[in-house]
């Protein structure tokens, strides 16, 4: 199977909110050769205030982002999802990929009205580079340089990683460049620890990852917090109720005996101390797992590898203390709030079959025919996203009722309280602040304040027009 690497610039980092500005992606065979390259670029969309940390990551100024022969969102976004699908099926990998640009990938495509979930579909499979090269450490620490940051901490940033470990990364947070700086790092990886890239591809696969956890009587779990590996010999005990592709697992470091002789209640205290028994994790977000035979001693927190395994197998064996287990375990969890923001709500359900249909025959048809699907949609967040396409792309063919009615929404939005998107006010004070410490050396914040300034001042007027 080939692999598709790919990164994403954005204009922060607010899941739903934020958007792709710059997309590029290079396409190897299994080997890491370099088959193709893809770009793409757009400007920002009318409802969308760039976060001025991200303006400076990028040196994006504001005139750029707003320039009319850049493509449009809808345009860009239907441009990489056309040239993924004829690179799949593949292995998609990025550097932080599954917690960041699979996300912003995602949302781009629902908010777009296509299917949300190309990387995961299409027989493609995922993995994250991160995630590789902190196994590495973590496993095989002298495989890569990991270098100190100035704060004396080890540090995973890719740049930092790049220079420490000779790969050339000349324009760190510009997409393609760190593309290329990734497959480097995955070459090095694959040459230095072969048994470890290995591994890291076979996990990419959901089906894989749940033939795994499922048929092994124990296995060493492996996440990372804080740039820190901390590994975990667990049991499967059960599927995540509120998710088919969660696993609920139990510490084998935990006394099987004491758990088994508790109440309910008892052990829905015990499963609330910190740290928790109980780890999750997604079959299908690549997850870091060693079998019991092929971890070395420093994974099993201390434990007896003769005592981990008869645990292992005893909880295998007892399904009834393992749905105990995953009872007392979901009887705590905390139900997850339903978002008052739509662009919030991506896995709140799929859309239904009418749905479905009524989006793929949206991108076929005209844009003047377009405002009757949208319209049609059962889903109230297909509804809205389709309205402020059509506003995006082709206004002119809105009635005057709907495109007012639009504007209103999307300026209340923009003058809220900001647990949604990112407002005037919120920008212009970190714009300010950004200033006030000297980040801005070249104008690029400064003329952005101006540009907050008057679309504030805009949105005003016609806010008040509006009321009157």
């Amino acid at each position: 199977m080939s692999f598709v690497f790919f990164d994403t610039e954005t204009t922060g980092l607010k899941r739903g909110f934020d958007q792709i500005i710059h997309f590029a992606a290079v396409r190897t065979d299994a080997d890491l050769n370099e088959l193709g390259r893809f770009e793409a670029r757009s400007r920002i969309q009318p409802h969308v205030l760039p976060h001025p940390s991200a303006l400076r990551t990028n040196g994006l100024p504001i005139d750029w982002l707003t320039d009319t022969n850049l493509p449009s969102h809808y345009a860009m976004v239907s441009d990489i999802r056309r040239n993924l699908l004829a690179w799949s099926p593949a292995v998609f990998v990025g550097f932080n990929s599954i917690r960041f640009d699979e996300e912003m990938l995602r949302n781009a495509l629902f908010q777009c009205l296509y299917p949300a979930y190309l990387t995961s579909n299409h027989r493609n499979c995922r993995a994250d580079a991160l995630s590789l090269v902190m196994a590495a450490d973590a496993v095989s620490p002298a495989q890569l340089v990991v270098p100190i940051n100035d704060e004396g901490r080890r540090t995973f940033r890719l740049q930092h990683l790049a220079a420490a470990n000779g790969v050339a990364h000349p324009r760190a947070h510009e997409a393609m460049s760190d593309v290329l700086a990734t497959v480097e790092l995955c070459r090095l990886v694959r040459q230095r620890s072969p048994e470890l890239w290995q591994r890291f591809v076979r996990f990419s696969n959901k089906a894989t990852v749940s033939d795994f956890v499922d048929t092994e009587d124990g296995f060493v779990l492996t996440e990372f917090y804080g740039g820190q590996a901390y590994h975990a010999p667990v049991v499967c005990i059960g599927v995540d109720p509120d998710q088919a592709n969660g696993r609920i697992c139990l510490n084998l470091n935990e006394d099987i005996d004491y758990l088994a002789a508790m109440s309910d209640f008892e052990l829905q205290a015990h499963l609330t101390q910190k740290p928790s028994p109980i780890r999750r994790f997604r079959v299908n977000a690549a997850p870091t797992l060693t079998a019991l035979f092929d971890a070395p001693e420093h994974m099993m927190e201390g434990g007896s590898i003769d005592r981990i395994e008869e645990q292992a197998r005893r909880l295998k064996a007892d399904s009834h203390l393992r749905a105990r287990l995953v009872a007392a375990y979901n009887a705590i969890r905390e139900p997850f709030p339903l978002s008052p923001h739509l662009e919030e709500r991506i896995y709140n359900g799929f859309p239904g079959p009418d749905d479905e249909g009524r989006m793929n025959a949206f991108h076929q048809a005209s844009w003047p025919d377009r405002l009757e699907i949208v319209q049609g949609f059962e889903d109230e967040r297909l509804r809205w996203f389709g309205l402020r396409l059509m506003y995006s792309e082709a206004r002119r063919v809105l009635p005057a009722a709907v495109r007012a009615e639009i504007e209103l929404r999307l300026a209340n939005q923009l003058a809220g309280d900001g647990t949604g998107c990112l407002t005037y006010e919120l920008a212009l004070t970190e714009t300010d602040k950004l200033i006030g410490e000297g980040a801005d050396h070249d104008g690029l914040l400064c003329r952005y304040r101006i540009y907050l300034q008057e679309r504030r001042a805009r949105a005003s007027t016609l806010m008040a027009q509006m009321v009157v």
